[in-house]
């Protein structure tokens, strides 16, 4: 599903990803149109923008939530303001890309976006990951540092795969690194997904640098 309320780009974004073989299943230029729409559409992913007209695009993850509980979100703006990257990233988005991306760039975020890793603007990803650093060192604010207890406790191979998540890497890039197959590469993260008791790998990644496995 696809939210923008600049109808030639909302209409440029759903050709291209017809053309790549997705299947948009709805488009919508308004915040709270997107929701109702959505609950009955039941889309995978929205690209959704962060400035709208009725209500942001951070209320709208919020909405989106709360109907779709799974739904994945990527932000796709012209804004990099640091404030509005942070806040659709604690509502729930996947990932922050901006619409200087090009092309190719935009519909692997959305492919990366559907398998549930975290996607962001090459500039962004530092600000994130200075957030989730931020967070950690503050146990008050309810991160896994916070939680209390020892660290589960995980095998040579999971901690590898780990710290390359922590990296940004994708699965392909990390099967690659690691002489893996993508499918090994899935079943480690789930693996550890299930171990840490967390929900996907936004989450894990937020763990790993918690855990000073980016260094």
């Amino acid at each position: 599903m696809v939210v923008d309320d600049h109808p030639m780009w909302r209409e440029g974004v759903a050709r291209d990803l017809g053309e790549a073989g997705h299947l948009v299943v709805a488009t919508s230029g308004e915040g709270r149109q997107a929701v109702r729409v959505a609950a009955a559409a039941r889309p995978d992913v929205v690209v959704l923008d962060l400035q709208l007209p009725d209500i942001s695009g951070v209320e709208v993850i919020h909405g989106l939530r709360a109907v779709l509980p799974d739904v994945r979100v990527l932000m796709l703006s012209a804004s990099a303001e640091q404030q509005g990257v942070l806040d659709a990233v604690k509502a729930g988005a996947t990932g922050y890309l901006l619409k200087s991306a090009a092309p190719a760039d935009f519909l692997d975020a959305v492919r990366r976006t559907a398998a549930g890793e975290p996607v962001f603007t090459p500039g962004l990803a530092g600000l994130v990951l200075g957030e989730y650093r931020r967070l950690a060192a503050d146990p008050t604010e309810g991160g896994p540092a916070g939680r209390g207890g020892a660290a589960p406790r995980l095998t040579e191979r999971e901690t590898e795969v780990l710290r390359l998540v922590a990296k940004g890497m994708s699965y392909k890039q990390i099967a690659g690194r690691l002489g893996l197959s993508h499918r090994t590469v899935q079943n480690h993260v789930q693996n550890t997904l299930g171990k840490l008791q967390l929900h996907n790998r936004v989450e894990l990644t937020r763990y790993a640098i918690e855990q000073g496995l980016d260094e």
